[in-house]
């Protein structure tokens, strides 16, 4: 089911100039540009009007969400960074030499997706204290997840795995590490 899935979306691949430089932007470009706009919205947003009576609270409030967002993507990727070290799980084009890719990825090691699990962990996070940025960032990881598959870089079942380990370090991190985040 995995190559089967793999060869669908992949079958997208080389078909016209266009579709393929759609691909390599979403698989590329589209996460710098993401992490970009997170960043903006984390340092500058704020709900509401800010509360002069408790301007440190709102700050000490803003730093924790800012660190929990941080940490959770960080920590994600890390590891999923040992777990691609440990498994040595090879990519699609070096099992099967028919599979020409989009662009060159390396490390060789395919198992998880870090671009998976990097944007799982951070849209989880995100999804936890902004539902609203949540959703756009829902969107834009499936976007991502996607094609990188279709560009030919990984299988569905390292997306699928940095999908599971982003999301359960983000849930981890707002239940043991930091409850009080967003209390106010």
């Amino acid at each position: 089911m995995n190559y089967s899935i793999f060869f669908s979306l992949y079958s997208l691949a080389h078909r016209s100039k266009f579709l393929d430089w759609l691909i390599v932007f979403s698989a590329n470009w589209l996460p710098i540009f993401m992490i970009a706009v997170a960043v903006f919205f984390l340092f500058f947003h704020h709900d509401g009007s800010f509360n002069y009576r408790k301007p440190f609270l709102q700050i000490r409030n803003k730093t924790k969400e800012i660190t929990f967002v941080f940490s959770s993507t960080v920590t994600a990727y890390i590891l999923a960074f040992i777990i691609k070290t440990v498994t040595e799980a090879p990519r699609p084009f070096v099992i099967f030499k028919t599979v020409k890719p989009l662009f060159l990825e390396v490390p060789m090691h395919s198992f998880p997706s870090g671009h998976a699990t990097l944007f799982a962990a951070l849209t989880v996070a995100l999804f936890m204290r902004h539902k609203k940025m949540g959703i756009i960032f829902t969107i834009a990881t499936v976007v991502i997840c996607l094609a990188r598959v279709a560009a030919g870089v990984h299988f569905p079942i390292d997306i699928l795995g940095g999908l599971i380990i982003g999301t359960a370090i983000s849930l981890l991190l707002n239940n043991f590490f930091l409850p009080n985040v967003y209390k106010k």
